[in-house]
């Protein structure tokens, strides 16, 4: 199933080159109350969520795709989690090319650790990126976006894999400067997910999807999975080790060579293989 929120906040499924509104299926989750529960809500009752979809699909209304306003496919993330240097031929970049990546971050990843990006970077593919220092070179990088569907603390790399509830294309992007990477990459809109979530049981195979990210139809970025130096289930592992993740958390799993800068008025083209395909604008904030 690929799950959208779009529009005014309605909840979405798609189906072909439609959007089906089945906002009607979030009456089965249970009622607002403040302090609420950690983490996003959709996510954590999926199952139930989903069984609600399937009964109210076919009087949802429906319209074009591409009508549609995409936004985040997951509303509130406790913790959007990014894992570093996690394609070799990347990491072979940034090492020749000192003066844009710096010298600050040496070692791999466990050298390095995950970062965390603020949720409130966090926007839908419909939504863009606003550029907020335009003398400073902001730069692209696209990754698959697997998100987290029930809790997971100290869970064995074994077991990793049951906890996602689904995977997007994500694009991490990032401001260059001396500052932490966590600043840098927290910036307003810097956190891309889209342009659907696509629910684990139709991924057979996450760590080997071919993807690309084209600039103006120029091709930027062009891998796969397959080339991960840590695999998906070992980051989930590993972050778990550290902090309980919950539904809605988002690992941006890392990206690969061809990072570049992009500027206002250039539109981003990503694809993943099993997964989608999504246009980002780039504007000035």
């Amino acid at each position: 199933m690929r799950i959208c929120w779009f529009d005014d906040d309605r909840l979405g499924v798609v189906v072909g080159t439609e959007v089906c509104d089945v906002s009607a299926a979030l009456r089965v989750l249970p009622p607002a109350r403040y302090p609420g529960p950690k983490g996003d809500t959709l996510i954590a009752h999926l199952a139930s969520v989903r069984a609600e979809i399937e009964r109210v699909l076919p009087q949802a209304a429906r319209k074009p795709l591409a009508q549609a306003r995409l936004l985040s496919p997951v509303a509130h993330p406790s913790k959007v989690i990014g894992v570093p240097v996690n394609y070799l031929k990347h990491v072979e970049e940034a090492a020749a090319d000192k003066a844009t990546f710096t010298d600050r971050y040496r070692g791999g990843i466990e050298e390095q650790g995950l970062f965390l990006k603020a949720t409130s970077a966090l926007v839908g593919c419909s939504e863009g990126i606003a550029v907020r220092f335009p003398d400073r070179r902001t730069d692209h990088e696209m990754e698959l976006g697997v998100v987290i569907g029930k809790a997971a603390s100290n869970v064995p790399v074994s077991q990793a894999l049951s906890h996602v509830a689904g995977y997007a294309i994500a694009l991490d992007m990032v401001v260059r400067g001396p500052e932490d990477r966590s600043m840098r990459k927290s910036i307003d809109s810097y956190a891309v997910l889209g342009p659907w979530l696509v629910t684990a049981d139709e991924v057979a195979q996450p760590q080997d999807l071919a993807f690309r990210l084209s600039v103006n139809g120029e091709l930027r970025q062009q891998s796969n999975t397959k080339f991960m130096i840590m695999d998906i289930a070992r980051q989930i592992a590993w972050a778990s080790s550290f902090y309980t993740l919950l539904p809605g958390d988002i690992v941006m799993t890392g990206t690969c060579e061809g990072v570049a800068q992009v500027r206002p008025g250039d539109l981003m083209h990503c694809e993943i293989d099993g997964i989608g395909a999504m246009d980002v604008a780039v504007r000035a904030a």
